[in-house]
């Protein structure tokens, strides 16, 4: 590899960067015996400052089916930002191994790991942004539609790291965006504007709006979120009053019936999505957490294997 790449917002990539990784994703996906080999050797740590499911087990099991190893590290097993800084843990964690993943919370102990070290950082989740996710999203999209250019994508809940990354990668790749979300519950301006930058260049149509009603006419696809996500428990009450409304169920959905449904999980039933909607037929939600695999195997060549 000639020189380092991260992954922290999906900033990172171009618009045929982004889409040369889907590609690579899907014959991954189709002959995952021909790459069997691609990392053998090659060692991945997993730092997690937040707790997690899907990204645990897709990097951990991506990794081995590569040829490589994943080593876990929790918040208790190293001193990351407590009697070590987090610019001395990337230098010695470069020493050891080929490349860094972390989930955390704060942004800026992304972009610092990444500063500090040598080998490439993988952002699993951070407050602000959710690359990885948005990487299988896209791949379920491209799978469905045959494309990613010109979808038309509703999200209707928080204007969380998942609306934000959705942002940015529906810019770089050309797809259409709704933001639906409650007065005060917007996106980051500033990502907000960075991502209209992106879009002007692929002529994707990014928008915010806050009314529910009529929002999801003409969806192919209408993608929810939790409303209180991890750090944001003592908001509960106060979320719920102010998401009411904004769940995804049979009601909303009529109003584009062909639409397909989309959820990063965690989904909590009877509040951001109905039953119904989430084991529906029309619920895609298992080939997208599936798809975290095959996504983030491509990344992880890319990025640690050229």
């Amino acid at each position: 590899m000639s020189s380092k790449r991260d992954l922290l917002t999906l900033l990172e990539f171009s618009n045929q960067e982004l889409l040369s990784i889907l590609n690579l994703a899907q014959s991954i996906k189709k002959k995952p015996q021909k790459y069997r080999k691609a990392l053998k050797g090659q060692t991945l740590a997993m730092i997690f400052e937040k707790s997690s499911t899907r990204t645990r087990v897709s990097f951990e099991v991506g990794m081995a089916q590569l040829g490589g190893h994943a080593l876990f590290l929790n918040k208790q097993d190293i001193q990351l930002g407590k009697s070590e800084t987090i610019a001395d843990t990337a230098r010695v964690l470069s020493r050891f191994v080929q490349g860094i993943m972390i989930r955390t919370f704060a942004q800026k102990t992304v972009e610092e790991l990444a500063i500090n070290a040598s080998v490439p950082v993988i952002n699993g989740l951070s407050d602000s942004h959710h690359p990885c996710q948005i990487l299988a999203d896209l791949l379920t999209i491209r799978e469905k539609f045959n494309r990613v250019k010109s979808v038309n994508v509703v999200y209707v809940g928080d204007g969380n790291n998942v609306a934000h990354s959705l942002l940015i990668g529906a810019a770089k790749t050309g797809m259409n965006l709704k933001v639906v979300c409650p007065n005060g519950y917007e996106p980051d301006k500033g990502i907000l504007k960075t991502a209209q930058k992106e879009a002007a260049k692929t002529k994707s149509k990014l928008e915010v709006v806050h009314k529910v009603t009529g929002s999801v006419q003409g969806a192919d696809v209408v993608y929810t979120d939790v409303w209180t996500s991890m750090g944001q428990e003592a908001e509960q009450q106060k979320r719920l009053k102010a998401f009411e409304g904004l769940q995804v169920n049979e009601s909303l959905l009529a109003e584009s019936p062909e639409a397909l449904f989309m959820h990063c999980l965690p989904a909590h039933r009877g509040e951001e999505v109905s039953a119904g909607v989430m084991d529906g037929k029309k619920s895609v939600v298992w080939d997208q957490a599936e798809n975290r695999l095959h996504a983030q195997k491509a990344l992880l060549v890319r990025l640690l294997g050229e």
